[in-house]
């Protein structure tokens, strides 16, 4: 038996965030469906945000509909504060992403308020999830951006991030997912960050969601791979970025991420095939967006084999 190693989708939100190309609803399920059939359980599959600021989420909970109607699949949902929050909670998401940066600059710049406004918030999520009886059907997760260094206000301290982490097990999330959202990290800063991070509890799981905008990403991968991080976002064609941070884009490419979690001999149960062929739909759709990623243009290596 390999490990599992999950991996999230996140084309369809953090993808589509700063994409040029605005794909219609019946392209995104098309997506989603053919993700699901390669052998994803999890895509982050819209922003519950005004869509005055994002209008290519203004479908999101037609998205969701649908998305929920995908056996074996989670179909998890980012938002920005509560109301975001309790849209989400009223759409049925079977998961939602509460995202807190640890740069308060990129905090105020992104949702508009600090820290500390947006941790009162997430608290009052996990209170307003108690009291509608949902408990056991939506699993709410926060999502710490920023850890690793901000492209406005420069150095994040790793007691910053810690601190919020902490806060957020103590609220009550159900699973912390660490954000390099700039690609500021390093392999060292990633081992460093998450060794103290799995400390704070045995319980809550830890995920990773790093961009490649330096070329760091995939090696960050595999220091939190040793670390024992079992949960990674990537985007297909390493699309995406923060609208709301200068410099942040270029998350890793899915089908590179994936390709090298299994040549090292874990399971992602994922069939790169049918992976590489949506990759190739992908750059027909996305047409005013540049691709990124190896594996479509190299193709898998004659001494491959999946672990699965």
């Amino acid at each position: 038996m390999f490990k599992f190693i999950r991996i999230r989708e996140v084309g369809l939100r953090d993808g589509l965030q700063l994409s040029r190309t605005r794909i219609s609803y019946e392209t995104k399920i098309k997506w989603i469906k053919r993700q699901c059939e390669a052998g994803f359980r999890e895509m982050e599959v819209t922003s519950f945000v005004p869509p005055s600021l994002l209008p290519q989420f203004s479908d999101a909970q037609k998205v969701v509909d649908e998305a929920n109607k995908i056996e074996d699949l989670i179909p998890s949902v980012l938002v920005p504060n509560l109301k975001g929050g309790l849209n989400a909670l009223k759409s049925h998401s079977k998961k939602v992403l509460f995202v807190i940066s640890a740069s308060e600059q990129h905090n105020l710049s992104n949702v508009n308020c600090d820290i500390k406004q947006s941790l009162l918030m997430f608290n009052d999520l996990i209170k307003e999830r108690k009291n509608s009886d949902l408990d056991k059907k939506v699993k709410i997760s926060g999502a710490i951006a920023t850890s690793f260094g901000c492209s406005i206000q420069g150095h994040v301290k790793e007691k910053d991030v810690l601190d919020i982490a902490d806060k957020l097990i103590d609220i009550g999330a159900d699973e912390i997912n660490i954000a390099d959202t700039v690609g500021y990290a390093n392999p060292n800063q990633v081992s460093n960050l998450f060794k103290k991070l799995i400390k704070l509890s045995d319980k809550t799981p830890f995920g990773a969601h790093f961009h490649d905008t330096r070329g760091m990403g995939l090696t960050n991968v595999k220091s939190a791979l040793d670390e024992g991080v079992t949960l990674f976002d990537a985007s297909l064609g390493g699309l995406g970025g923060c609208p709301f941070a200068p410099g942040a884009s270029g998350n890793i490419a899915t089908e590179d991420c994936a390709y090298m979690i299994e040549a090292m001999g874990y399971d992602t149960g994922i069939d790169l095939n049918k992976l590489i062929s949506l990759r190739k739909s992908l750059s027909k759709w996305m047409t005013e967006d540049t691709l990124l990623g190896n594996l479509s243009n190299s193709g898998l290596a004659k001494n491959f084999k999946l672990n699965h």
